[in-house]
């Protein structure tokens, strides 16, 4: 689907239904909708950027997992099936959203302690003493700068900023002129939380690579959401959430991804028993596992992963390159409806109008919203989020979110305004 309006501006509500209803008869992927909890519901969630709806196969699976594996097998289970499900469940997020070969992602921790991991462990390979530069930007999220701010005082280094447009995100050029002889790593998000902002993911890791340094993606807000491509992107490290568009629910473990070039000579900080060669030797003295697993440390949260487990065999059914087209076409009908209702109320949009340049949500500005107009939305069933000062952020997953949901959940935010 191709979305194009001339005049959005004199869009009637009428004309934006009769558009939405249009829309959802068109969309390929409209059936998987109904494989979700709720959406049977007349609730607007427009919040699966933040924490992705749970699929009904994923109710059974806990169900059967609780009662069949974990209640039938007990500790017999570890040995059977779950020590390796957090690289067989890697490698399926691998080659289903991230665009890498096997052994080279892992499922584990949080996203913050798999970043604090992989940035030490790159810098810990940086062999140039005169490299003692971190490069990051000032509207990544706030875990990423608080990790990079807290490593450079551990380790000695100097924090080199990039100040994007708070509306966009990271450019290239920005890239090219922050990074240099004296730059070790640099850490970017490929999503901007805020803005949505898609970054030239390919274009800057080739640059970051040109300059001597080394990469790290975080793909929190683009998992699940866009074609990645790390792979062919030659990309060094990366890391993300899985309960946002992978709907591995509330606390589901990250994901690292380590270039295998890098993995023959790289060690992680965190060292624990299940990242040790033959964990259950329980000997004296750490010797890393081969590979990806080495990135392990503490047990693996094993119910998270089942969660995912639906959701990632949904994305290959449906394929990414279709999720990613209707992504596109939900934020084009959310600019237009935006155009049409809420422009003409003072809102702005702080989100990129060109859709190669935009992930899966945009945000709204408005200097008279505040947490308290969302929590007014929740109450009425509409679901967005709020980011400070004045966003509001219309979050659109692909395989779960209709045409309709999206007017729905925009109606209501341009009553508020109009009250």
């Amino acid at each position: 689907m191709s979305i194009h309006q001339e005049n959005p501006t004199d869009v009637t509500a009428e004309e934006l239904r009769g558009r939405a209803e249009e829309l959802d008869r068109r969309d390929a992927l409209a059936h998987y909708r109904d494989r979700f909890i709720g959406t049977e519901t007349p609730l607007s969630y427009l919040d699966g950027n933040s924490l992705g709806r749970p699929l009904k196969r994923t109710a059974d699976d806990v169900a059967a997992f609780v009662r069949d594996e974990w209640g039938g097998r007990l500790i017999r289970g570890w040995d059977e099936q779950w020590l390796n499900l957090p690289q067989a469940i890697g490698d399926q997020l691998g080659r289903a959203v991230l665009g890498a070969a096997p052994g080279q992602t892992i499922i584990a921790d949080s996203t913050t302690v798999v970043l604090y991991k992989i940035i030490r462990a790159a810098l810990a390979a940086v062999q140039d003493p005169d490299r003692n530069e971190l490069v990051l930007d000032t509207e990544n999220f706030p875990t990423d700068r608080y990790l990079v701010e807290g490593i450079a005082l551990e380790e000695g280094l100097t924090l080199r900023w990039i100040e994007p447009d708070p509306a966009a995100g990271v450019t290239l050029d920005q890239v090219r002129q922050a990074t240099g002889p004296r730059t070790a790593v640099v850490l970017l998000s490929q999503i901007a939380y805020r803005s949505g902002h898609l970054a030239d993911l390919p274009g800057i890791t080739a640059a970051v690579h040109d300059a001597g340094a080394l990469v790290v993606w975080d793909l929190c807000h683009s998992a699940g959401s866009v074609e990645i491509g790390l792979d062919d992107a030659d990309v060094d490290f990366a890391a993300g959430c899985t309960y946002k568009y992978l709907n591995g629910g509330p606390g589901s473990p990250a994901f690292a991804y380590v270039n295998a070039r890098h993995l023959p000579a790289l060690n992680q900080p965190i060292w624990g028993w299940m990242g040790r060669k033959d964990a259950f030797e329980m000997a004296a003295g750490y010797e890393p596992a081969a590979g990806i697993r080495g990135f392990l440390s503490g047990t693996p949260a094993i119910f998270g992963m089942i969660a995912m487990q639906g959701t990632l065999d949904l994305i290959e059914e449906a394929g990414m390159a279709a999720i990613r087209a209707k992504s596109v076409d939900l934020t084009a009908f959310a600019v237009e409806v935006f155009d049409a209702w809420l422009a003409p109320l003072g809102a702005t949009l702080a989100t990129p109008r060109n859709p190669e340049e935009r992930g899966g949500h945009i945000t709204v500005d408005h200097p008279d919203f505040t947490k308290a107009t969302v929590e007014s939305l929740w109450d009425s069933d509409v679901i967005p989020d709020f980011r400070s000062p004045h966003g509001i952020r219309i979050g659109l997953s692909p395989l779960s979110t209709s045409f309709a949901e999206v007017l729905q959940g925009m109606a209501a935010v341009r009553d508020r305004l109009r009250s």
